[in-house]
């Protein structure tokens, strides 16, 4: 498609802040867009598109066009949930190739920290007009139960293991001690993760993803505009999303969606996995990364765990480097959806601007992958593979 191959990430910016206590959502939001713009050389007169999910306050894209006091020509709120952000990149993509606007922003941001609101021990506040609401909810579903359940079923067809979960939050942990804004610095061992308390069997506290305030904003444009910008260029060379559901019943909970959103970019581009050497992986849980890590074609489907074992996600430690900012586990997760900060990652290290001890060196493609909703029942997945030119 025209939008995938003529777009470019020109902005990207990171809140530097984990908790945020004296900062509104809307203020967060404001924050971000301001420092992908400075990170662009634009302005704000130069957007005319705008993209949000559900962490938006208010009504939604309306409520932060106003608070920001933009002038767009197209918005778009489609929200699924953490991979809404990768998504609403290809769907810049795709707005600018038709013509709707030139230059778009995207903004995440949230303030579960200071909020005191960790959902994910918390029973789901669904809503009874939900079709499955009467079959999983008096049961007690929670995003934590879910997840170990993916786990459980994966460690039994096979054999994957705790320690081998455990070394995902290690490697996240090197990565995050080089990060100076990450919430977790000090690197953790195996053991460390093993002993830490068990939350849903067989996920510890330590295979769960932080919670923290914070957001981050990225910006797409054409490429007449990007060229003439004095930053590097990072092209949208393939993307696509798809959802996964428990189709009635027959439902495999060892793979997500990211099995058909990855192979649709991987087309799209006309890349292999084996020609990718860095990817940000959405980290709710360790075993988020190792699902993704084989719907993706990183590694054979229910090889995942000798794939990370032994510290090989560590940059300069194996064949791919995996969340060199520290992602979920260890660095942030605003609003509950750690999306826009895969990409934001990403784009450093293409711009190789990712700290020297992670850095990947002579790197020019990256993927940017993300899951948003219940791995264990209905979920969306969106890809990026982003180049650097």
């Amino acid at each position: 498609m025209a939008a995938v191959e003529h777009s470019y990430i020109v902005g990207a910016y990171e809140h530097p802040l984990r908790k945020a206590p004296d900062r509104s959502l809307a203020q967060l939001h404001g924050e971000v867009a301001l420092g992908a713009l400075a990170d662009a050389g634009l302005s704000k007169s130069d957007i005319d598109g705008y993209f949000c999910a559900g962490d938006v306050p208010g009504t939604g894209p309306f409520s932060m066009v106003d608070y920001l006091n933009l002038k767009v020509r197209h918005v778009d709120s489609t929200n699924i949930g953490g991979a809404s952000y990768i998504l609403h990149v290809n769907h810049a993509a795709q707005a600018i190739a038709a013509g709707k606007c030139n230059v778009a922003l995207v903004t995440l941001a949230g303030r579960p920290r200071s909020e005191g609101v960790p959902k994910g021990g918390l029973k789901r506040a669904d809503s009874p007009a939900q079709p499955d609401y009467a079959w999983e909810t008096p049961f007690g579903m929670t995003i934590l139960n879910t997840y170990a359940m993916c786990a459980k079923r994966h460690m039994h067809e096979y054999g994957t293991t705790s320690e081998q979960l455990a070394w995902i939050k290690v490697a996240a942990s090197h990565h995050a001690q080089h990060n100076p804004n990450a919430m977790l610095r000090t690197p953790v061992t195996v053991e460390e993760v093993m002993n830490s308390q068990l939350v849903a069997d067989p996920l510890h506290k330590l295979d769960c993803c932080i919670v923290s305030d914070g957001g981050g904003a990225v910006i797409v444009t054409r490429p007449e505009i990007a060229r003439n910008l004095k930053r590097p260029l990072v092209k949208i060379r393939g993307a696509a999303e798809s959802v996964k559901h428990t189709a009635g019943g027959d439902i495999d909970l060892t793979y997500s969606a990211g099995r058909f959103s990855g192979a649709a970019a991987f087309a799209e581009a006309g890349v292999r996995p084996s020609d990718i050497r860095y990817a940000s992986l959405y980290d709710s849980f360790t075993v988020t990364v190792l699902v993704q890590l084989e719907d993706l074609g990183f590694c054979e489907r229910g090889k995942g765990g000798a794939f990370v074992a032994d510290g090989k996600l560590i940059s300069g430690q194996g064949p791919l480097a995996v969340n060199t900012d520290g992602g979920g586990l260890c660095n942030n997760h605003p609003a509950h959806r750690g999306g826009m900060t895969k990409i934001i990652e990403a784009v450093r290290q293409l711009r190789g601007e990712a700290h020297p001890a992670v850095q990947v060196r002579d790197l020019n493609l990256a993927v940017a992958h993300g899951t948003g909703g219940m791995l264990g029942t209905r979920h969306g997945s969106a890809t990026l593979v982003l180049e650097r030119m």
